[in-house]
């Protein structure tokens, strides 16, 4: 790694996350999976660790390793009786402090982390420091951390609660916390393979695409459609990006590819809104709700993609060309 900080240090930084997990995972005597657990988030800290360093084989076969791992159901999900989490339902039974206690100063540790990117990439774009390709993403796990450390300053957890946290929800996530690498390994497989420029052939010769609107129009419905298809928007971008966004939106219309690669995912996430292939964002959360209806959540946000994706479309006409 170089002086610059790059994303490989985020890399580092979940994947000593998965792998403390992995550990704790290991000490669980009373999960009878803990083995397959173990396995798991140990592969999927190693993913992260030392996926830059291994060969295109070797990371083949870890996530092979995987798939069998999860697809077979050797994993499953942990009770959350750690000395740590004991320790800390006594506390909560002495003093006062639950979510009603905090009350909506919850909310503000939640928005530490958008508002971190936001600041941190507009301050920091030009400096040097970070490498400006990965600035936002970068800093959106600067603002976890800052967000944790205010989480343990003001609440005063024990130091192993956020840890035992973390591995209570990645165990009820199982196997579906990966799914967004592995559809946005999708759309790059997808794109290697020429699908983007054949969705453009095909919109070019079907589709009347002669006005920066109409481009503009053709590109939010299609990420939508294709993250619905594919269930994430990181996989349909290489696709529409290479159909539409680069030869007609910037290319012929010159429009800015800043611009149009922002508003273009929040466009894909209209789509994810509405799509069961989303399974970790719209089918998990019901079942960790058990609520009565397995598409609650999608019926529910429905309404809202609808008129999203037409604002995302009127907003990226009024300011890409700008």
């Amino acid at each position: 790694m170089s002086s610059m900080i790059t994303i490989e240090y985020l890399y580092i930084f979940t994947g000593l996350i998965f792998g403390a997990i992995a550990v704790l995972s290991a000490l669980d005597v009373q999960n009878p999976k803990r083995s397959g657990n173990t396995l798991f988030w140990g592969l999927f800290a190693g993913s992260f660790l030392f996926g830059s360093h291994l060969s295109d084989l070797e990371n083949g076969v870890l996530v092979l390793t995987l798939v069998i791992v999860g697809g077979f159901n050797f994993i499953g999900r942990t009770q959350p009786s750690s000395a740590a989490l004991r320790h800390a339902e006594a506390r909560s039974e002495a003093e006062p402090r639950s979510a009603r206690h905090f009350g909506n100063g919850l909310f503000a540790i939640a928005l530490i982390i958008p508002f971190t990117a936001l600041v941190g990439t507009v301050a920091f774009k030009n400096s040097g420091f970070f490498d400006p390709k990965q600035i936002t993403v970068i800093w959106l796990g600067i603002g976890v951390i800052i967000a944790l450390i205010v989480a343990m300053l003001w609440m005063k957890p024990p130091l192993l609660a956020p840890l035992e946290e973390g591995r209570r929800l990645a165990d009820t996530i199982g196997w579906a916390i990966v799914l967004p690498q592995l559809l946005a390994s999708l759309g790059a497989v997808f794109a290697a393979a020429g699908v983007g420029k054949a969705v453009g052939t095909f919109a070019v010769t079907y589709l009347t695409l002669s006005t920066p609107f109409a481009a503009v129009a053709a590109y939010c419905i299609g990420m939508a459609l294709f993250t619905i298809i594919m269930g994430n928007a990181f996989a349909a971008f290489p696709v529409m990006t290479a159909a539409i966004g680069l030869p007609l939106i910037v290319h012929t219309f010159h429009g800015s590819a800043v611009i149009m690669g922002a508003i273009g995912m929040l466009a894909g996430y209209c789509g994810t809104l509405t799509t069961p292939m989303a399974a970790n964002f719209n089918i998990v959360p019901a079942a960790l709700l058990e609520l009565p209806d397995r598409y609650g959540v999608i019926r529910a946000q429905i309404p809202t993609a609808i008129p999203l994706l037409v604002g995302n479309i009127v907003l990226m006409y009024a300011l890409v060309f700008r």
